[in-house]
């Protein structure tokens, strides 16, 4: 879809032009805050939704040196738990995973840094994957970082989260004044049958 191609466009213009030869700024961005973050003894989780961007990943990593663990839809479950296993022992400085793959079921508490290359519409399943970090075991503080390009969609799917959010909050709100202002005898009128 055109909106898919917007999006993939944002993460690095290969995604829509295999031909294209430059190099990209939000891939920049994404080394330098690796680079930073492995310097000063973090663990990193990058996830991204399209495989092919963590192929061009894979690639800027492999560049600067860094080593790295690389899951998809496609690893095997055996492998995923070996992956995870080393990767907590600390083997590696990074764990490339696909968003749809990393989304549940995994253990990754060696890292202390989640990086989402890309904004997912969904921002539970986002919240699922940085919870890789955040397991039984995790002993230091998770710092999760979302990028996205200014002034595309991607910055345009983050508002909109932003916004379902504060309406969601405001729900709530509204529901906790109008719970305080009931009686006692209000409260258990509403748990009577008829």
């Amino acid at each position: 879809t055109l909106i898919m191609r917007l999006r993939q466009i944002c993460c690095h213009p290969r995604l829509f032009d295999e031909n294209y030869s430059h190099r990209s700024g939000k891939t920049e961005l994404l080394t330098e805050l690796v680079r930073e973050g492995v310097d000063g003894g973090h663990r990193i989780l990058i996830f991204s939704q399209f495989t092919s961007m963590l192929a061009i990943i894979a690639d800027e990593l492999k560049r600067e040196g860094i080593s790295y663990y690389y899951l998809d839809g496609k690893t095997k479950t055996d492998e995923r738990l070996i992956m995870a296993e080393e990767f907590n022992a600390g083997q590696r400085d990074v764990f490339l995973v696909s968003l749809k793959a990393g989304g549940t079921g995994l253990n990754l508490v060696g890292a202390d840094m989640v990086i989402h290359y890309d904004p997912w519409w969904n921002p539970a399943v986002t919240e699922q994957a940085s919870d890789r970090a955040y397991r039984i075991g995790q002993r230091r503080a998770v710092q999760v970082i979302r990028l996205a390009a200014k002034g595309t969609i991607e910055e345009k799917i983050l508002e909109l989260q932003d916004n379902k959010r504060n309406l969601a909050d405001d729900i709530i709100a509204a529901n906790n004044k109008t719970l305080k202002g009931l009686s006692n005898e209000e409260i258990m009128a509403l748990f009577e049958e008829e």
